[in-house]
């Protein structure tokens, strides 16, 4: 792929490691001279110290050709303006950070996929880290549901117990989904069946529609308080 980054910050810097190790064109457009050169020495790409809410700086960074056009920088006015000259450029993806979820809306007007304030979406990450540590990895699905990666425990409810009698002994509840299990001695990660062994030391990817609440990760062995936590995500889950 052909790829347009804009800014080389904290945001924009990790993206142009993994697009340029991945093997795509990367053009960066950074107004900042020292982030610009950092970039420039750094990564295997062409970096270009200018605006990118100016038009031809752009169109000199290549939106004849690319596929795609990320926007990274602090500063959601500056985003925004160059999501407009991209659209208006014709670049079929653009993409852009918004840090003020009140501008969210007018992103959506300009038809650009957007991640919210990555700095938020860190530290829930971090909060979720200290409030339920038995959770390996977890993605928000929707308001309340969640997959996420759970170890089972020696002493766990489950532990020897396959899938479908684990479901039947109403350890696993029917809003709960096992989509992965991946075993130490096994190379390839497990697609479980109802005849599949849960066994103890076994990490397993797990579908939750209420989430990962106490009472889901419970039956992996991990007895946590079912009074931590007073996220509206963990108070919705508990109606």
């Amino acid at each position: 792929m052909y790829l347009i980054i804009v800014g080389a910050g904290d945001i924009g810097s990790p993206l142009i490691e993994i697009a340029t190790e991945a093997g795509n064109e990367v053009v960066v457009v950074e107004r900042d001279p020292e982030r610009a050169e950092r970039a420039a020495q750094r990564y295997d790409c062409l970096v270009l110290e200018d605006d990118a809410t100016v038009k031809e700086t752009l169109e000199e960074a290549g939106t004849d050709r690319a596929d795609a056009l990320v926007s990274t920088t602090d500063h959601d006015a500056t985003n925004v303006m160059v999501c407009l000259l991209g659209t208006e450029l014709g670049v079929p993806d653009i993409v852009s950070v918004v840090h003020g979820p009140q501008h969210m809306t007018l992103f959506d007007r300009i038809g650009v996929n957007t991640m919210g304030n990555p700095q938020r979406l860190i530290a829930e990450y971090l909060y979720r880290a200290v409030e339920r540590p038995a959770i390996v990895d977890y993605m928000s699905v929707g308001e309340r549901a969640e997959v996420f990666e759970i170890r089972v425990a020696s002493d766990a409810p489950v532990a020897g117990m396959t899938v479908q009698a684990a479901a039947e002994a109403g350890h696993l509840a029917e809003d709960m989904l096992i989509v992965a299990v991946e075993r130490e001695d096994v190379d390839d990660p497990i697609t479980p069946r109802g005849m599949t062994n849960l066994q103890a030391g076994d990490l397993l990817t797990v579908y939750s529609a209420r989430g990962a609440v106490p009472e889901v990760t419970d039956v992996f062995g991990h007895y946590e308080d079912h009074n931590i936590g007073n996220s509206p995500r963990d108070e919705d889950a508990g109606e």
